[in-house]
């Protein structure tokens, strides 16, 4: 028997990166898994890779009405819902003296705004006893140039959790964060930047990593799943950093 056997798990963005790798090792333990992601194709793509325990719905993050209608839907479908993944984000990086409102406004809707809402659009339909996992990043606390505005909608996503945590505890929800570091995502394909650029900058993250490498997907999927299992029953309001050692420099 898997750790979580006909449990009903929600992933947001689960159509790639660490999303679709968590809904993978969801379904290996057992789970009824819904993805979302903002394009048709990809969704329908993942859903075909997941096989028949997975559902996916279109829903932009940055969209409240798009929340509403994936709350619904899921209701409709499963009834409650055991785990809520909240893993869909964007990175856009601009230096402090360039940031428009146009970037604040577009990472700021999905990352924290969106993400914010998924959280308490879905209460209602989160089932006594379950738990609820924050995708936030070592930006929330590294410092590294040009992230401001990534990096604090990622913080913002570790203060909600820690408050969500006393809040839910009397109905034995559990909520904690996960804080990964440099992962091989099409994240970073996503940012904008010329191919040179990108590769360049992708060589000055590895070097900064004490492990010498970026982490996997896989990686950070297997310590959601770890979270959303019993196996960490009496951990909530935690974050956990997973990031190749790169938190050790920000130490002392």
């Amino acid at each position: 028997m898997g750790k979580l056997n006909n449990k009903v798990a929600v992933i947001t963005g689960g159509n790639s990166g660490i999303g679709f790798a968590t809904a993978q090792a969801f379904i290996a333990q057992g789970a009824k898994v819904i993805i979302t992601g903002r394009k048709q194709d990809a969704v329908n793509e993942a859903i075909a890779a997941l096989g028949s325990n997975a559902t996916g719905y279109v829903s932009d993050q940055g969209n409240l009405n798009d929340i509403d209608e994936l709350v619904a839907k899921v209701k409709a479908s499963h009834g409650g819902v055991d785990v809520l993944f909240i893993n869909a984000g964007v990175g856009f990086f601009a230096p402090v003296d360039q940031i428009t409102e146009e970037h604040f406004d577009h990472v700021v809707n999905i990352n924290y705004k969106g993400a914010l809402f998924t959280f308490t659009k879905f209460l209602p339909i989160i089932n006594e006893g379950g738990n609820i996992i924050f995708l936030s990043s070592v930006n929330a606390y590294t410092g590294m140039s040009n992230t401001t505005v990534y990096a604090s909608s990622k913080a913002a996503l570790n203060s909600i959790a820690r408050t969500a945590a006393t809040e839910l505890a009397p109905r034995g929800i559990r909520v904690n964060t996960v804080n990964p570091g440099p992962i091989e995502t099409p994240i970073f394909s996503k940012t904008g930047m010329p191919e040179e650029v990108l590769n360049g900058f992708a060589d000055a993250i590895k070097s900064s990593v004490p492990l010498k490498r970026f982490g996997k997907a896989s990686e950070i999927a297997n310590l959601v799943t770890f979270l959303a299992s019993d196996d960490a029953s009496f951990i909530t309001g935690a974050e956990y950093t997973a990031d190749g050692g790169v938190m050790l420099k920000n130490i002392g």
